[in-house]
C-alpha cells in the first residue's frame, strides 16, 4: 500500500477529552458545524471562528477518575444527531449517570492498587482453573460498578435544549469497556445504532459478549421512532429484563464485542459497507467490515430463550469475542524466565474459540501491540474507525482511516498516538494496513490520539488529541482536521 503523508490543521485546543466528533446542520442555520462532546460531559460546536457551548450536562455524569488514578472510560460517550435533525430538533446521548458508583461485579477479583503505568490491574483467567473460566454475574443490582442511560433530548425553538425521555438504563459490571463515539444514525435503516463493550475489566469475566440475552458486547439498532410513549425504562443488563414495548423497538445486529468505537457506514454503488472496529485485549487490534447481515429481533431472542432454543443466525455478525481477539484465540501472554526479550502465549479460552471459529467475521485488517516489521508500529487500543470519501488527500479516497490510542514504541515520552489506513479489497480477502504518517510538532509534551470523526458526507476528518492519558488532567484536548501535507 502507499505511504501517505498527511498535515493537522489545529481547529481548537485547551479543551477537555473530546469522545465524540462530527458535523450536522443547526435547526434554521445554513452552514455545516463541528460538533465537540467531552468526556466529562460538555457539549461544544464551531462557530465563525469561536467554540460557542451547546450543552453542558457536567452534573449529570458520574465523578471520574476515582478508581484509575485519573484514567477513565466513564462519561459522555456517545451523541448522535437525528436524521431530521435540522427540522425536529432531535438528538441522542449515552453517558455514565452521577451518583450511580458500585463497588463492582468482582470486587474481590479486582487488585485496588492501580499497576506500573497507572491503569487498575484486571481479572485474567487460569486455564488450568475452571472456576475461572465459568464465572457468572451474580447479585446484579449491587455488585456493580455504575448505570450507563441513553436519552432522547430535543433542541427547542428557543435555542435549549431539553431531555425528553430515556431510552434504556444499563447497569455495567466494570468501570470500563463501554463503547466510545458509541450512537450513531444508520444511513441505511434510519435507526439509531448503539456500540457498546462486554462490561469491562479483561477477558470479558462473565462471557456476557458471546450471551445472546446480555445486552453488553453488542451492536444494537434503536428504532426511535416506534413505541416512544416509554419514558422511564428500568435499569437492566438482560433483554428479557426490559417492558416488551422497548423490546419491540430494538434489534441486535451484532455480537462479539469487547470494546469499539463506533461504526461507520461508506456507501458503495447502492449499499452500504460497514466499518467496525474492536479494542483487542493483549495482542492485536482489529478493524472489521461487512455489508450484508441478518440483524434479530430482541422479541425473537427473548423467545428463544424462553422456549429454550437457539434462534436462526445465518446473517448475524459475530466478531468471535472473547474465544478470539481479532485474528487469534485470545492469549494470556507470560514471560519467558530463560530469555527476558520472548513471550510466551497460552490460549485462554480453548473451547470457545473453536465453537466460534467458523461464526465468527474475519477482520478486514489486524494491527498487533508487538510488530517487528521496520514499516509499522506497536499500537496500544483502538480508539476511531472512519471512512474517508473526500478528494482532497487522493490516496486515502474510499479507504477507512483509524487511529491508535498510543505507539507501543518501547521507549521514553513524550507519548504519540498513530494513524493509519486500509481498504477493502476488490476478491474480498483480508488486507494489510499503512501507516500515516504527519508532520506536525507535538513539542515535549504527550499526544495520545482518543478519538476520530468526519462530516456528513465523509469528505473531511478529524482527530482528537489529548496531553493525558487521565480524563482527569483538565484542557489538555486539541482536535485537528486532517489535511493534505503542505
Amino acid at each position: 500500500m502507499v505511504k501517505v503523508k498527511v498535515s493537522l490543521r489545529p481547529i481548537v485546543n485547551k479543551i477537555n477529552l473530546p469522545t465524540v466528533l462530527k458535523t450536522t446542520i443547526l435547526p434554521g442555520d445554513s452552514i455545516e458545524r463541528l460538533f465537540i462532546a467531552t468526556q466529562i460531559g460538555e457539549i461544544f460546536y464551531i462557530g465563525n471562528e469561536s467554540l460557542i457551548t451547546f450543552l453542558d450536562i457536567r452534573p449529570r455524569i458520574i465523578k471520574l477518575g476515582v478508581s484509575g488514578g485519573g484514567y477513565d472510560e466513564r462519561g459522555l460517550l456517545g451523541l448522535a444527531f437525528h436524521p431530521d435533525f435540522y427540522y425536529n430538533g432531535l438528538f441522542y446521548l449515552h453517558y455514565s449517570v452521577a451518583g450511580t458508583q458500585g463497588p463492582g461485579a468482582l470486587p474481590q477479583l479486582e487488585a485496588a492498587k492501580p499497576a506500573q503505568d497507572g491503569l487498575p490491574e484486571f481479572f485474567k483467567p487460569n486455564p488450568c482453573d475452571p472456576r475461572t473460566l465459568n464465572l457468572k454475574w451474580i447479585n446484579r443490582e449491587t455488585q456493580y460498578d455504575h448505570i450507563d442511560t441513553v436519552e432522547e433530548w430535543i433542541l427547542q425553538s428557543n435555542g435549549q435544549p431539553q431531555k425528553r425521555r430515556t431510552l434504556l438504563n444499563l447497569r455495567r459490571p466494570f468501570f470500563n469497556h463501554n463503547g466510545v463515539n458509541s450512537l450513531n444514525f444508520s444511513p441505511e435503516t434510519g435507526k439509531l445504532v448503539l456500540t457498546t463493550g462486554d462490561g469491562g475489566s479483561g477477558y470479558d469475566p462473565f462471557n456476557l459478549s458471546q450471551n445472546d440475552m446480555e445486552i453488553l458486547g453488542k451492536i444494537i439498532e434503536i428504532d426511535v421512532d416506534k413505541n416512544t410513549f416509554i419514558y422511564n425504562p428500568p435499569v437492566v443488563t438482560r433483554f428479557n429484563e426490559l417492558p416488551v414495548p422497548i423490546q419491540e423497538t430494538l434489534t441486535v445486529i451484532a455480537k462479539g464485542v469487547r470494546n469499539i468505537p463506533g461504526i461507520s457506514f461508506q456507501r458503495f454503488y447502492n449499499q452500504y459497507i460497514k466499518y467496525v472496529g474492536n479494542v483487542g485485549q493483549d495482542l492485536v487490534e482489529s478493524i472489521f467490515s461487512f455489508i450484508h447481515y441478518k440483524p434479530i429481533p430482541v422479541t425473537e431472542l427473548v423467545q428463544a430463550s424462553l422456549m429454550k432454543f437457539k434462534p436462526n443466525q445465518e446473517g448475524f455478525i459475530n466478531f468471535g469475542w472473547r474465544g478470539w481477539e481479532g485474528a487469534f484465540p485470545t492469549s494470556i501472554i507470560s514471560g519467558c524466565s530463560a530469555n527476558p526479550t520472548l513471550d510466551e502465549k497460552t490460549i485462554a479460552y480453548y473451547n470457545e474459540a473453536v465453537k466460534t471459529s467458523v461464526r465468527r467475521l474475519q477482520p478486514l485488517t489486524s494491527y498487533f501491540h508487538k510488530d517487528p516489521r521496520t514499516d509499522k508500529f506497536g499500537g496500544t487500543a483502538l480508539t476511531g474507525v472512519q471512512a474517508y470519501m473526500g478528494n482532497a488527500i487522493p490516496d486515502l479516497t474510499g479507504s477507512v482511516v483509524f487511529t491508535d490510542f498510543a505507539r507501543d514504541e518501547g521507549s521514553q515520552p513524550p507519548v504519540r498516538g498513530a494513524l493509519a489506513f486500509t481498504k477493502v479489497r476488490k476478491d474480498c480477502k483480508l488486507n494489510d494496513f499503512s501507516v500515516i504518517e504527519t508532520d506536525y510538532y507535538f513539542g515535549s509534551g504527550s499526544a495520545y490520539y482518543v478519538s476520530l470523526g468526519t462530516n456528513m458526507d465523509q469528505t473531511r476528518i478529524y482527530l482528537g488529541v489529548y496531553g493525558s492519558m487521565n480524563v482527569t488532567d483538565f484542557n489538555q484536548g486539541s482536535v485537528f482536521e486532517i489535511v493534505p501535507s503542505n
